[in-house]
């Protein structure tokens, strides 16, 4: 990757940068010809921040970091940030579709930064302990969350299967509630389908609990064998869908949608890039999608492209609202960086950051704690609507 000329402050004459230096240098120059707004580096003195960051003593990897992260702080973008070595191989790790921890999946709260959670993953430690989505996580082994910032908080709650971790939250308007969570290796299996009978008709159920690698081809396999069960119609289920990779979100928008819009993206200086889906569909039938507050980023790209073609109508909750993308840069020491590239509009052109989307029919509280599971009334709602708009009526087979 070409980088841009360092034109900062030089470091005096015969003295060369050292490797801890470097990375500074380094992580400043891939945001300054990478981030999506270079507007917002006039508004916080950008290049001063560089001068700054080099001018406190950086001697250890541990030095830089610091330096990195109230470097990257100004930018007021808590989805552009340092990403440390365990971190980054963390993150790796779960885009190849699994996690190691307690399977909490976290965000940083736009107006005030807190650490909130936006949905646990399935069948880990955090669903089991019943922590629900919007959840304020306030600390990790006691130490606040406030002091830990977000990656470090994800950070606390990783670590070796085994181990036990205790986390304070709030959920909504509650008292604060502290648990004890035992780490393991958490299987991510983000793509999961069956049949389902409802009022004589057959139909299939389709859930996508995060954007990873192997996801577009576990669609494929899923719809193939979901349609030699001869089913009517989908159920596809977002909810708590974190996002993930991009690319597989718009595969899987490509394997629903026969040549019609998916995203467009405004990347840095206003260029502007629309992608389509080809032509021909994996799946034609009618549809049904199901979101919810966890409901994010390409996830949330998926969503508005079925909604805006009229592919699927969406039920459940308003969506998270993040329509931002970044791209993840390994740095030379195996930290990384995960910088802001792009905002997405959805193909009618709406800008859903920090609004989220609005689902065509929302469905009752209490929410389903058990998206799939047993007692999920959610999806009996959407089997009920998707099986009144099926001509004719099935047997009785159940």
């Amino acid at each position: 990757m070409a980088l841009v000329l360092w034109l900062g402050t030089q470091t005096p004459a015969g003295l060369a940068l050292s490797d801890a230096q470097q990375l500074v240098v380094e992580t400043w120059r891939l945001v300054n010809q990478s981030y999506v707004d270079p507007a917002q580096f006039e508004r916080i003195r950008w290049r001063r921040l560089r001068q700054r960051a080099l001018e406190q003593p950086i001697s250890s990897s541990d030095d830089a970091y610091r330096a990195i992260e109230g470097m990257l702080s100004p930018l007021g973008d808590p989805y552009t940030r340092l990403l440390r070595p365990r971190d980054y191989a963390a993150l790796q790790s779960t885009n190849q579709g699994t996690v190691n921890g307690v399977g909490l999946q976290l965000a940083a709260r736009e107006s005030d930064q807190a650490v909130v959670v936006i949905a646990p993953l399935d069948e880990s430690p955090a669903a089991e302990a019943q922590i629900q989505s919007g959840s304020e996580v306030l600390s990790v082994n006691r130490v606040p969350t406030s002091e830990l910032g977000l990656d470090g908080t994800a950070a606390a709650l990783r670590g070796p299967s085994g181990t036990s971790v205790l986390v304070s939250l709030r959920d909504g308007a509650h008292e604060p509630r502290e648990l004890e969570l035992e780490r393991r290796q958490v299987d991510l299996h983000p793509v999961r389908s069956k049949r389902l009978r409802v009022d004589g008709h057959t139909l299939g159920y389709l859930r996508i609990t995060q954007f990873a690698e192997p996801v577009p081809e576990q669609v494929s396999e899923a719809l193939r064998d979901l349609q030699d069960q001869a089913i009517e119609g989908l159920i596809l289920d977002l909810r708590n869908n974190t996002g993930g990779l991009v690319s597989a979100g718009v595969a899987v928008a490509d394997a629903l949608l026969d040549n019609r819009p998916i995203v467009v993206t405004e990347e840095r200086d206003g260029l502007v890039s629309p992608q389509q889906s080809g032509p021909g569909q994996l799946f034609d039938g009618p549809m049904v999608t199901l979101v919810n507050s966890g409901t994010a980023s390409a996830s949330e790209i998926l969503a508005g492209a079925l909604q805006d073609n009229g592919r699927s109508r969406l039920a459940g909750g308003r969506t998270f609202g993040k329509g931002l993308i970044q791209t993840l840069i390994p740095l030379s020491d195996s930290s990384g960086l995960a910088v802001t590239v792009a905002r997405y509009l959805t193909p009618s052109g709406r800008d859903i950051q920090n609004e989220g989307i609005e689902p065509d029919l929302t469905l009752g509280e209490p929410e389903p704690l058990n998206p799939g599971g047993d007692g999920d009334t959610w999806l009996e709602q959407a089997g009920k609507l998707l099986a009144g708009e099926l001509p004719g009526q099935g047997d009785s087979e159940s």
